[in-house]
Formats: structure tokens, C-alpha cells, sequence
């Protein structure tokens, strides 16, 4: 490593010299003046006792270098532990660089006057803010100006750079906080609306099965009937088909008897046969199905009101309203019939069905059939 490289790596965060000794090290690694130390803990620790412009007490500060947090006993930045090795290097650096760099090389390190350029800047105009050479206020544009030794404005300046560091290092601990509280805050509405969207969902869920129980209900009553009517139909068509294969026993036994020569046997067999024939014709003892008796429009429903109040379901506005919806709700429930509160807020009704005609529905499927005639 080079000596320009180990010198960055000498430089203090706050500061921006090279470590001041003592040179602590906080719990991350990383190093500090203990000045700087001291002054970034104030910062960060306003309202701690102090006393002879040191804390007594223990606080906390963040790292300015990884923002890591460093908790401090009562002894402050003073129990911080020193770091010998450092501290070394810094004086092997030091001693190191006056025998390798010559004197020219330092003279040309300090900065020279612009206009004097064989001048060096080593003074400070106070009026104009600038740093100028000892000829600029002689003869130069600073002789009216007041000045003052460019060390004693370094060391104010330092200070008061090393007092805005440490206050942007306190301002910037508060912003952090601030930070962790809004995204604190940010995970919170966030669990909270998956929390409000699961009670939603289950509301819905609890309306759905209502209305798949209902739907069940309405279906049986439509499948029962439906059931009735095809059973008696089929069990008429059987009836139906037994009377007409006896009909066609009778026709070819007709047709046999007609072709008998013999008149006597001929006669002698068509006074049974016109007995058959004239029982066949009769279908009195079967039913007939009255006109429309296939139709089940009468299991008719209508749900304009129920589509409107599942239209109309929101949230609840206060605790009232939550409060009266769940009463109505639960005599709903109780009644079979009622309304369904949700989370929304809004109730829905039972789907309101036409009565089935009397006669078609709560007869049995001998009362639909006619006498038949002969």
C-alpha cells in the first residue's frame, strides 16, 4: 500500500484530518478522534448531564461511518477502548513521511496568492471571508480589509465545520428515526388491510353459503315434483302399452276368426270375441293427463329486490350501524327468511319465490287426471 493510500485510510470521518490521539474504536471496527467522539455523542445526546464538558452518564450514538449504533456505559466515549494499533501507525506514518519528503516538496504543498504568486497565503481577510497573502493587504485589494492570522480563523473554522458535521450527524440520527417509525407504520397498514380483507372475504363466504343453502332448498322442492310428475307419466305409459298389446292380441285373433269357413264354429267364437273387442274399446279405467300438466312455470322467482340490496352492500359508517345490522342479521338467521348482515353493512333478503299452484303442487297425480271417457 502507498503512503497517499495508508493516508486515507488515517483519516478521521469527522474531522477529515488524520486521527487525533487517543483514537477509540467503536463496536463495528471502525475509528474515531475521541474528540470527535465526544462531540458527536453530545450531539446525538442533548439532554444527558454533563459535567466539565463531558458526559457522565451513559447514551448512544450511530457510527457516521456504517450508521451501526454504539451504546456507551456511564463512562461515555471515555469507556470506549483505544486503539493502540492505530495510533502506531499514526506515528510510524508521521515519522515516515518527514525523512522520505524533502523540503521543497512541503514548501510547494502550501497554496500561493493569485496575484502574488510569489506569496504565500498566510492570512485571512476577515471582511471578504477569503484566505489572501501579507502583499494583498499591504498593497492589494485587502489593505482597507480587516484581517487576522490564518491559524487562529482555521481553528475557529475547524471548529465550527467539526460542530456541523456532529449537528448533521444528531439531525441525521432524528431522520433516521423518523424513517424506522414511518416504515413501522408502513407494515402496519399493510397487515392491518390483509387482516380487514380476510374478515371481508369470510362475511362474503358466510353469504355465499346462505345462498347456496337456500338455492339447495328451492332445487329439492323443483326436483320433488318434477320427480312425482315423470313417475306417474311413466307408470301411465306403461298401463297405456299393456291395453294397447291386449288390443292387438284381440285384433289378430279377429282376423283368425274371419277366416273360419265353418259358420257354426264361426259363430260360436265371435260372441266371446265381440265381448273382447267391446272391453277393449272402453279406456275408461285409464287416466288422462290434464292439459298443462307438464309445465312447472309455477316455481317462478324474482330477485330485482335482492339484486338491489346486494348491489347497495358498503361498510359500515359507526359502531351504531354495525351494532343494528348485526341484529338484524341474527333474526334473519333465525327466521330463514330474513336479512344477512355482512361487513359491508348492507342486509340482503331471502329470495321471495311464487307459490306453487295448489292444485299441482300439493295434489298427488291422481288429482291432475281425468275420467276417462267410453
Amino acid at each position: 500500500m502507498s503512503m497517499d493510500n495508508l493516508e486515507k485510510q488515517l483519516i478521521c470521518p469527522i474531522c477529515l484530518e488524520m486521527f487525533t490521539k487517543p483514537v477509540v474504536i467503536l463496536p463495528c471496527q471502525h475509528n474515531l478522534c475521541r474528540k470527535c467522539a465526544n462531540d458527536i455523542f453530545q450531539a446525538s445526546n442533548p439532554y444527558l448531564p454533563t459535567r466539565a464538558g463531558s458526559l457522565t452518564s451513559g447514551g448512544r450514538f450511530r457510527c457516521p461511518s456504517c450508521r451501526h449504533e454504539v451504546v456507551l456505559d456511564r463512562h461515555g466515549v471515555y469507556g470506549l477502548q483505544r486503539n493502540l494499533l492505530v495510533e502506531n501507525i499514526i506515528d510510524m506514518f508521521k515519522q515516515e513521511s518527514s525523512s522520505s519528503k524533502p523540503a521543497p516538496e512541503r514548501k510547494e504543498e502550501m497554496p500561493m496568492c493569485d496575484v502574488h504568486e510569489d506569496e504565500k497565503i498566510n492570512i485571512y481577510c476577515v471582511t471578504h471571508g477569503v484566505p489572501t497573502c501579507s502583499m494583498c493587504k499591504v498593497f492589494g485589494a485587502h489593505k482597507d480589509c480587516e484581517v487576522a492570522p490564518i491559524s487562529s480563523i482555521y481553528q475557529t473554522k475547524k471548529t465550527e465545520l467539526s460542530d456541523g458535521i456532529a449537528m448533521m450527524v444528531g439531525n441525521n440520527d432524528r431522520m433516521q428515526g423518523i424513517i424506522s417509525q414511518l416504515e413501522e407504520a408502513c407494515r402496519a397498514i399493510e397487515e392491518n388491510g390483509r387482516r380487514q380483507k380476510t374478515v371481508v372475504c369470510e362475511k362474503f363466504d358466510q353469504l355465499y353459503t346462505i345462498l347456496e343453502e337456500k338455492k339447495r332448498q328451492m332445487s329439492q322442492k323443483v326436483t320433488a315434483e318434477q320427480e312425482e310428475k315423470v313417475n306417474y307419466i311413466r307408470d301411465l305409459t306403461k298401463k297405456y302399452g299393456d291395453h294397447l298389446e291386449e288390443s292387438c292380441k284381440i285384433v289378430e285373433q279377429g282376423i283368425q276368426t274371419m277366416e273360419e269357413p265353418e259358420m257354426a264354429l264361426f259363430l260360436q267364437n265371435t260372441k266371446p270375441l265381440l265381448k273382447k273387442i267391446a272391453d277393449a274399446s272402453s279406456t275408461a279405467h285409464l287416466d288422462k293427463v290434464e292439459r298443462g300438466y307438464e309445465n312447472m312455470d309455477h316455481y317462478n322467482v324474482e330477485f330485482k329486490k335482492e339484486g338491489r340490496a346486494l348491489r347497495s352492500i358498503d361498510f359500515i359508517q359507526d359502531e351504531e350501524d354495525e351494532e343494528e345490522d348485526d341484529v338484524d342479521g341474527e333474526a334473519g338467521t333465525e327466521e330463514g327468511e330474513g336479512a344477512q348482515t355482512v361487513s359491508g353493512g348492507s342486509a340482503v333478503t331471502a329470495a321471495s319465490v311464487q307459490p306453487p299452484a295448489p292444485q299441482q303442487t300439493n295434489s298427488p297425480p291422481s288429482a291432475a287426471k281425468s275420467a276417462a271417457s267410453t
